[in-house]
């Protein structure tokens, strides 16, 4: 290959990569959405993962493809960039056309945004959404964001999709305020998979495959100081993975401190760092000795740590535990359940019946609301918007008024 081919190639790459919608929601990496495709169940189920994040706090996001009855199901939908539907096109060669698109959240923007995008480009396939859709801060009817009214369904209302393959369960309504958390969780019988959103996820302990297509994300966050370079190695990754997920997990943890704005600029705009990538050396982050510790904790030493994410524990679920237990109490009869598929970090996870019972005793032994170490911020976070009443009262915070 010439220098030429390869640069007509990279450049064939870039353009297979565009997100022209960005500025709808400006998360990082903004117009240039790479994708990583795999196989999580042999035959049945496949992964598409993209970054999403802010100031390259960045996380995988995933839309999964499941094997239905005659073709496909697209559930949790992502940016359709042309390298996405090229590999979704590869999968319909083998097993069908796309015959059904799901958005099994009632506020999850990361998915919605992209949903109408994708509903265009399968226009025979059926469309169906959770109960209770809403959007901030305008609450705009789904048809006038670009989803076609004709051949969208809403889960519940109108049944279910494939029932023959998929058994369905809400977790939810919650009040929030501002509308409702709500999600709907899919189980894929043929399989033995229950995919899932946002209601459980497990970290993994290294950087996932993602970031070798661009790791700046994490050589950015393994730095001490905004004037040291964004050098690669293993170690470098590892380091800003697990400050990636502290940020992700707890929006400030513990052992995170912002600097006086004095030093933040003392170390700005070195040689080398006047540049987008390195944010000019503007680096206001100072972490303390112990922070590794809490990342840990977080993943988990010998076995994943499936959780609650700590973000959707403590903002929204502290309103709703009667609400998560009766979810759990359905899922753990599900007959011979072996996998657990989020939406976010790791899949497939092993999950069966004992390891939800025994999530639901750890639920319901240790404090719900919970307001120390790692968790004061979104603690403090969700009593400035109890004060100024966004959402509403906490039924099992002891400290309500």
């Amino acid at each position: 290959m010439t220098e030429n081919d390869f640069l007509i190639q990279k450049n064939d790459d870039l353009a297979s990569q565009k997100w022209p919608w960005w500025p709808l929601l400006p998360l990082y990496p903004y117009g240039r959405k790479r994708t990583i495709f795999s196989e999580l169940i042999s035959n049945e189920i496949w992964s598409f993962e993209q970054l999403q994040g802010l100031y390259y706090v960045a996380v995988p996001v995933r839309l999964t493809v499941v094997k239905v009855n005659g073709g496909l199901m697209l559930v949790n939908p992502l940016p359709p960039t042309n390298e996405l539907i090229g590999k979704i096109n590869l999968l319909e060669k083998k097993y069908g056309p796309v015959l059904t698109i799901v958005l099994p959240t009632a506020s999850g923007l990361e998915h919605k945004i992209s949903f109408p995008a994708l509903s265009r480009c399968f226009p025979k396939a059926d469309l169906w959404l959770c109960p209770g859709q809403w959007s901030f801060p305008l609450n705009i009817p789904s048809e006038l964001v670009g989803i076609p009214k004709r051949r969208t369904k809403t889960l519940f209302d109108d049944g279910f999709p494939h029932e023959e393959t998929c058994n369905w369960f809400s977790l939810g309504p919650v009040d929030i305020g501002l509308g409702r958390f709500q999600e709907v969780s899919c189980f894929h019988k043929p399989s033995k998979s229950l995919l899932v959103t946002d209601a459980l996820i497990s970290i993994n302990p290294e950087p996932p495959l993602l970031f070798d297509l661009d790791p700046t994300p994490l050589l950015f966050h393994s730095r001490e100081r905004g004037d040291q370079p964004l050098v690669d190695s293993p170690e470098a990754r590892q380091k800003g993975w697990l400050r990636l997920v502290l940020f992700a997990s707890f929006l400030r943890p513990e052992k995170l401190s912002i600097p006086p704005l004095s030093k933040i600029l003392n170390y700005a705009f070195k040689p080398g760092l006047r540049d987008f990538r390195s944010h000019f050396g503007l680096f206001p982050f100072s972490w303390e000795k112990g922070w590794e510790d809490s990342a840990k904790e977080l993943i988990g030493k010998r076995q994943p740590n499936i959780q609650i994410a700590p973000v959707v524990e403590r903002l929204v679920f502290p309103r709703a535990k009667d609400a998560y237990i009766k979810w759990l109490d359905q899922i753990k009869d599900l007959n011979g359940i072996r996998w657990l598929i989020p939406a976010h970090y790791k899949a497939p996870i092993p999950f069966n019946t004992r390891q939800i019972k025994l999530l639901s005793s750890r639920i319901e032994s240790q404090p719900w609301v919970k307001g120390q170490g790692n968790w004061r911020f979104l603690d403090s976070l969700d009593q400035s918007l109890l004060k100024r009443r966004i959402v509403p009262v906490n039924p099992l915070d002891p400290f309500k008024d």
